[in-house]
């Protein structure tokens, strides 16, 4: 289906090299952020009561081409169950009309795109070999310098400041799935499921598309309702899987801003301007960026952060940490799309008690 090479090419050619930054200075901000990274471990640790540290998930620092190398990884791990479906279809005119060479060149541009745009990124499907006594890890966790060089030249913020409040971020991330064993497998089943769901008849497949274009089309001319072009293709079972992916994810998400805000005061004296000028950052992207990011769904993406954080702080004030922490014991207890917005409702049914104020 992909010229997953072609990709990779693709990306590294569009997604260009960042800001400008000598020899020197790469060393030193590479050397800084595997010292926060590890520094950000015990302070995630201490806040949240979890504990990772049974399970290797290595810390790689990469450029803006090694990081969409490591998605196209991850992507093509993901969609192979669904390349296999549609070997095993007699029809499979999708993949030969639109071509392994056409998709590898698409998969590049947006590669490249979400390349210049992420700061880090944990990547909880990538095994390989882990600590010295040979055990494998289970996920990596990726920083892309130039990405953050560039934001924190741009927003004019303390270097040392910045990368440890990113790494807070995305080390709760490491920290969730090294900490919580099923959280893999179970993201890992959700996305099977999405596959067995797809429906790889052509005609079917290219009457979304055609639909959605044209209400895409409607709300740009519009200005009206914002839509994601991956929403529009998908079959009603499929919307169903990512109503409960989205909800993880928000919950993933939040998790992690709570968590790098509340340590942030302790251990980053900066931590109030960063917040600040970063949120106004997010909300300032016009023109084509602003329309991609809709069409890629990134605009929901920034909804997640909001919700999910407002679900967490509204169930540890309530329950508290512990009582929070509960979310972690199985697939069942991960909050539904509907209580992300309302965390009451998960309270009362993982706690079977009405909340009344927090427990500390």
């Amino acid at each position: 289906m992909v010229d997953w090479d072609l990709a990779v090419a693709t990306a590294r050619r569009l997604a260009g090299r960042g800001p400008a930054v000598d020899g020197a200075e790469a060393r030193t901000v590479v050397t800084d952020l595997r010292r926060v990274a590890d520094e950000a471990e015990a302070h995630v640790h201490s806040f949240t009561g979890l504990d990772g540290s049974a399970v290797s998930a290595p810390v790689v620092v990469v450029d803006r081409g090694n990081w969409a190398r490591a998605n196209a990884q991850s992507m093509r791990t993901m969609i192979a169950p669904l390349e296999n479906k549609l070997r095993g279809e007699r029809d499979v005119s999708v993949s030969r009309r639109f071509g392994a060479k056409a998709t590898g060149v698409q998969t590049g541009a947006l590669l490249a795109f979400l390349a210049s745009k992420v700061l880090g990124q944990f990547d909880p499907f990538w095994t390989g070999p882990g600590d010295p006594s040979g055990a494998h890890s289970r996920g990596r966790l990726l920083l892309v310098v130039p990405n953050i060089v560039h934001v924190e030249r741009e927003m004019g913020v303390e270097p040392r400041d910045f990368r440890l409040w990113v790494a807070l971020h995305e080390e709760t991330h490491r920290v969730q799935f090294t900490a919580v064993p099923w959280l893999r497998d179970h993201l890992a089943a959700e996305v099977e499921a999405f596959v067995a769901a797809t429906d790889v008849d052509p005609t079917a497949f290219l009457s979304r598309v055609g639909e959605a274009a044209r209400t895409i089309g409607e709300a740009t001319r519009s200005g009206g309702r914002e839509v994601s072009l991956l929403d529009l293709v998908q079959t009603p079972a499929q919307r169903e899987i990512v109503d409960r992916v989205t909800a993880m994810m928000s919950l993933l998400e939040g998790h992690a801003d709570v968590v790098m805000d509340g340590v942030g005061p302790d251990v980053i004296p900066s931590v109030a301007t960063i917040r600040r000028r970063f949120q106004r950052r997010r909300n300032s992207s016009q023109g084509l960026d602003r329309t991609v990011r809709r069409l890629l769904g990134l605009e929901a993406k920034m909804r997640q952060y909001r919700d999910g954080a407002a679900f967490v702080n509204t169930v540890v004030e309530r329950v508290g940490m512990t009582g929070f922490n509960r979310v972690w014991n199985s697939p069942d207890t991960l909050p539904t799309k509907d209580e992300i917005a309302d965390p009451v409702s998960w309270i009362r049914r993982t706690h079977g008690v009405e909340p009344v104020g927090a427990t500390g």
